[in-house]
């Protein structure tokens, strides 16, 4: 059996058990704004359109892409729905692993693909199935890369958290973090859920995308932080918690 051919068995499985799931209904349309709005998003639309070229037909639902840029600070709404059709971008909050910021200062540190290490993965994902977990309707993911190619068996999902509501954001100036999965406040899952499940396109790295398509490193955008020039400064800089704290993921 081909590996398109098994993923829409899995889909198909999955969609019949959540069906019995309570979802609440979606607005029609994305909020969105148009591709000429910002740089970002012209760079946003590029590299979508590479990650689809480059995952072939191992993606066989193109008109929603999702990608998550971990080179910003887990304050910003770094997780992008981009309708390619009608070419317009939707921001929202994300959640990064534990085991990628030990410190809990709100950066993605590094990425892991091993069982275990309670780390966010790079590369490309294709979204497969609904189900009912530990954090209700949660979504399951494949890895298509040598970097995420782990994610079933890391159980690495997408799902909605109590640490990555806004007002987690507001009380800690940073989201709280995962086991390695994707996690959002219940209002953007619902969108995600909707629009990005069934065989779609989910991107992870580390871009550090501005508003004008420059691509930063965490220090360029420290350093324009601290000179008060960026216009998407939130709370960018490390403050200081207990050990336990820093140990159990969304507990600040």
């Amino acid at each position: 059996m081909k590996r398109r051919d098994l993923l829409k068995s899995s889909l198909t499985a999955g969609l019949a058990l959540a069906g019995s799931a309570v979802v609440p209904a979606l607005p029609a349309k994305l909020a969105a704004q148009p591709r000429t709005g910002t740089p970002r998003d012209r760079a946003l639309f590029n590299l979508a359109k590479r990650e689809l070229d480059r995952a072939g037909d191992a993606i066989w639902r193109r008109d929603i892409v999702g990608i998550c840029d971990y080179g910003v600070h887990s304050a910003r709404q770094r997780f992008y729905l981009i309708n390619m059709g009608r070419e317009e971008v939707r921001t929202m909050h994300v959640s990064h692993g534990s085991g990628s910021d030990p410190e809990h200062d709100g950066w993605l540190n590094h990425y892991s693909n091993v069982e275990g290490s309670n780390a966010s993965s790079k590369g490309a994902y294709v979204t497969w199935e609904w189900y009912q977990g530990k954090y209700g309707t949660s979504v399951r993911l494949g890895g298509l890369d040598e970097t995420n190619d782990a994610a079933l068996r890391r159980y690495i999902v997408m799902h909605r958290a109590a640490y990555s509501e806004p007002s987690h954001l507001q009380r800690w100036g940073k989201m709280g973090r995962s086991n390695g999965c994707f996690a959002y406040g219940t209002a953007d899952f619902r969108e995600i859920l909707m629009n990005l499940s069934g065989g779609r396109l989910l991107y992870a790295d580390s871009l550090g995308l501005q508003h004008d398509g420059a691509m930063l490193t965490r220090e360029e955008q420290l350093a324009l932080a601290g000179s008060g020039t960026n216009p998407n400064t939130q709370m960018l800089s490390a403050d200081h918690r207990t050990d336990a704290q820093r140990r159990i993921p969304g507990a600040f």
